[in-house]
């Protein structure tokens, strides 16, 4: 990121940055919970520790400066220099209250960092506060949060999706540079879609999980939201790596995208289109994205179409397996630790899953319902398999990142089978663990307003690094088509 560079040379400082965040934060956001005229993407605002992380990175630069450390040097050491960034609310900050959207967690106060928080840190960002979020993830709008839910900065009267919608708001509305979020059925990437931003989902085991309070622990993942692909990237590869703390964190080399070549990506790249994945999407969305497409193929793509037939499985397999999974997670909310009273209970949506994961784990209905799940969940996963490794051999797949533009606030808070729909195209690149970036494709008008869409492509399993190269070169041939 240029803001970055120029922090790492004195042509501007981390100070300054942070200044602006927090000003354009108190104009936008600062209402929120007083009075809910604010965007309500912020449940925390640590001005104070921002402003004193600015301040420390400034010094170290400086010093460094002063000793001829190479600018070379001074890049790897802080590639995220000065960069104001959001951190979705279930990530453990030490000092800094996290509450993961629930009243269960008010008061607490972690005494430690998460992984990606410390990488963060020490690649030179500068944490401004704490982002909203569907409480303990589990939701696709925000409005499960139980302080305040998020908004559109495109129509505040719609929501900017969920679980991680403060996350993908703070960056749509330039509140901080970059945000993090985590994606457990395409909570990076839905709400990225509807704010028109970019959200990246690497491959499962590439950031590490450690303090990042857990929904459903085989499909959670590390993921930034940025407002370009470039910005995605240069977090991406600020927190991948081992950790020893995480045992599904994996011991492989992190492979940089070589984004010097992004001209040329496109030329005889094999997308896949999946043609299950277009059913069940609004036409308008539809028409956008193949519209899209084609753009890519003019430029040199090669579009291949394929079958997924098992993607109809996806929703109802990730139901049954989050629910499992987050039910015993979950657990250790009993309102006593954790800063909690004992009246403070779940709210609705995350009381309706645990219910849900204890019973399709209980005796007499395990293996009617959740090795069931299991086994669609390999079907799913076989699906990407062969469209990678198989007669296809793409090197991509896109597909629509969510059924429909953004929808008005309260249409589906009372339908939980509609809200769950619209993960629909997330879902399966969860549940094979693949790595998935959505990115803005164009818009739809809607009661005369501009509504973005997003391109969702997918990976092979560990192939990050020729993902976002792909999603550079689209973003870059779409710059003038998305308007």
């Amino acid at each position: 990121m240029d803001l970055a560079r120029r922090v790492r040379r004195g042509e501007l400082s981390a100070v300054s940055l942070a200044r602006q965040s927090l000003a354009t934060i108190d104009a936008l956001d600062g209402a929120s919970n007083a009075r809910g005229s604010g965007l309500g993407a912020l449940l925390t605002v640590d001005a104070e520790g921002a402003l004193a992380a600015a301040s420390t990175v400034d010094r170290a630069l400086a010093r460094a400066r002063d000793e001829g450390v190479t600018e070379r040097a001074l890049e790897a050491r802080y590639p995220l220099a000065g960069l104001v960034v959001g951190v979705k609310d279930a990530f453990c900050t030490r000092g800094l209250r996290t509450t993961c959207g629930s009243k269960m967690l008010e008061r607490y106060v972690p005494p430690y960092d998460a992984h990606a928080v410390s990488r963060l840190r020490e690649a030179g960002a500068v944490i401004v506060g704490k982002c909203n979020m569907d409480e303990f993830a589990m939701g696709s709008s925000t409005e499960n949060s139980a302080y305040f839910a998020a908004k559109n900065p495109w129509d505040p009267s719609r929501v900017p999706g969920g679980s991680s919608g403060g996350s993908a708001v703070a960056v749509a509305a330039s509140l901080c540079h970059v945000a993090l979020g985590s994606d457990t059925g395409g909570s990076v990437r839905q709400p990225a879609a509807l704010t028109g931003v970019v959200g990246f989902k690497p491959s499962y085991g590439r950031i590490s999980r450690y303090g990042l309070v857990a929904f459903a622990s085989s499909l959670d993942v590390v993921g930034p939201i940025a407002s370009c692909v470039r910005d995605a990237e240069l977090v991406y590869a600020a927190l991948a790596g081992r950790d020893r703390r995480d045992a599904t964190s994996l011991d492989r080399p992190v492979e940089r995208a070589d984004f010097s070549r992004s001209d040329r990506a496109l030329a005889g790249a094999r997308i896949g289109v999946a043609r299950e994945y277009f059913d069940a999407v609004s036409a308008e969305v539809r028409a956008t994205v193949l519209a899209a497409l084609e753009a890519c193929e003019r430029a040199g793509a090669v579009l291949v179409e394929l079958s997924m037939p098992h993607t109809r499985y996806a929703l109802a397999a990730y139901c049954v397996l989050a629910a499992a999974e987050c039910s015993a997670n979950l657990a250790r909310f009993d309102g006593i630790r954790f800063g909690a009273s004992r009246a403070t209970g779940f709210g609705r949506e995350v009381a309706r899953r645990i219910l849900l994961g204890t019973y399709v784990l209980s005796a007499g209905h395990k293996e009617q319902h959740y090795e069931r799940a299991l086994r669609a969940r390999t079907l799913v996963a076989r699906d990407f398999d062969r469209a990678f490794e198989g007669d296809a051999r793409v090197d991509v797949i896109a597909t629509p990142t969510t059924p429909t533009v953004a929808w008005s606030l309260g249409d589906r808070i009372a339908d939980p089978l509609a809200m769950y729909e619209s993960d629909i195209c997330t879902l399966p690149a969860s549940l094979a663990g693949v790595p998935a970036i959505s990115v803005r494709c164009g818009v739809v008008r809607e009661q005369d307003r501009p509504l973005p869409v997003g391109l969702q492509l997918a990976g092979p399993r560990f192939a990050d690094a020729r993902l976002l190269e792909i999603a550079l070169a689209i973003e870059q041939n779409l710059a003038e088509f998305v308007g």
